[in-house]
């Protein structure tokens, strides 16, 4: 553990991935001291946010990029000039631990947040497995990779062979030899595909809707708004993969080119062996890789009681409209690399306003 658990603060920082560290960094640029006006919290082992749980043999020039930390030249480093024949979760964990001794940032860790409730007082207590801490305003960053989304599809619990979500898998010579089944339309998909080709017997890759390799400023503009609008409505966040489709890079297009990135329908049922499709066609299958993506952790905020009717929470530049002292920092639009940086400031900025008012009334 980085520093010692503050039992009362003014603000709580759930999560030291890129958005919490952005957040914390602006409001230690605003005048707050960290591990005394706010705490970070974090339940990871070692810096580096859900980074350190990738596969090692994930790169930084095969990820999606990761957009360098605000003030991070500070310290003379850039994830542009990172060593890219490093595993990208250790060049991320070296830079965010240096990142947080640089800054001081306090966070403490590993630490579990189980829940967090409102007080009669209007203050927030937050439970954790090393006891319970009270604040004045909550910014949750918690992110989503404890959460891979798993479709419901027929069969599926009869299916004899290894079914893994992106989290779970680990390397490619875990499914060697083994005719595999991809799905989902995404990086990580690309990615599974392309480290199995010639390890695998076999891959096969099923998409919901056909993959389109091209990327765009207009596409990915898009994308953002549509997250926006549905995070302000309250409604689940939509990929921004299937608004944008996937980078026409030379490694991908050389992989479609070789037939190994041309992806089918989605199957209609999973059988004990493999997979089926509507037309009676079957694909044999050793193992299923579901990456089929994530969703926002949120269940240790219901107490709070911040979800719409439309199954979401509404939030509009970070900030919970049910509740105004509750934020959430990399959540839906903000929740890629150079999002979570601008959603830092941008937070930070309303958290202060927020104890601004809070003082202004008990004065």
């Amino acid at each position: 553990m980085s520093t010692a658990l503050l039992r009362d603060t003014r603000v709580v920082i759930i999560g030291a991935g890129q958005a919490g560290l952005s957040v914390a960094f602006h409001l230690r640029r605003l005048g707050l001291v960290a591990a005394q006006d706010f705490v970070v919290l974090d339940r990871g082992p070692h810096a580096g946010g859900a980074w350190q749980f990738r596969w090692e043999s994930l790169r930084l020039d095969t990820a999606h990029k990761v957009d360098d930390l605000p003030g991070m030249s500070e310290l003379g480093i850039s994830f542009s000039t990172a060593d890219q024949s490093l595993p990208a979760r250790d060049v991320v964990s070296d830079y965010y631990g240096r990142y947080e001794e640089h800054f001081a940032l306090g966070v403490v860790r590993p630490v579990e947040v189980t829940g967090v409730s409102k007080m009669p007082d209007g203050r927030y207590e937050v439970q954790t497995d090393l006891g319970p801490v009270r604040a004045e305003v909550i910014v949750n960053a918690s992110g989503t990779w404890a959460r891979p989304f798993l479709p419901s599809y027929s069969g599926a619990g009869a299916f004899a062979g290894i079914q893994l979500s992106t989290p779970e898998y680990r390397a490619a010579s875990d499914l060697a030899g083994l005719d595999v089944v991809v799905v989902g339309g995404g990086t990580s998909a690309v990615g599974f595909l392309l480290e199995l080709e010639g390890v695998a017997a076999s891959t096969t890759w099923v998409t919901r809707r056909p993959v389109e390799f091209i990327m765009d400023e207009h596409s990915k503009v898009a994308a953002v708004e549509r997250a926006d609008a549905a995070a302000r409505a309250g409604l689940p966040i939509p990929s921004v993969s299937s608004g944008t489709g996937l980078p026409a890079s030379a490694r991908n297009v050389a992989g479609r080119e070789r037939g190994v990135l041309v992806d089918r329908p989605m199957f209609a049922s999973i059988e004990t062996d493999g997979v089926r499709w509507a037309d009676g066609s079957f694909q044999h299958a050793d193992a299923i890789i579901w990456a089929t993506g994530f969703r926002a952790e949120l269940a240790h905020l219901a107490p709070l009681h911040l979800r719409e009717t439309g199954g979401g929470v509404a939030v509009e530049k970070g900030r919970s409209l049910r509740d105004p002292h509750v934020f959430l920092a990399g959540f839906g639009p903000q929740a890629s690399t150079i999002g979570a940086n601008r959603a830092g400031r941008v937070v930070a900025t309303q958290v202060m306003d927020a104890l601004a008012a809070a003082n202004d009334r008990e004065e």
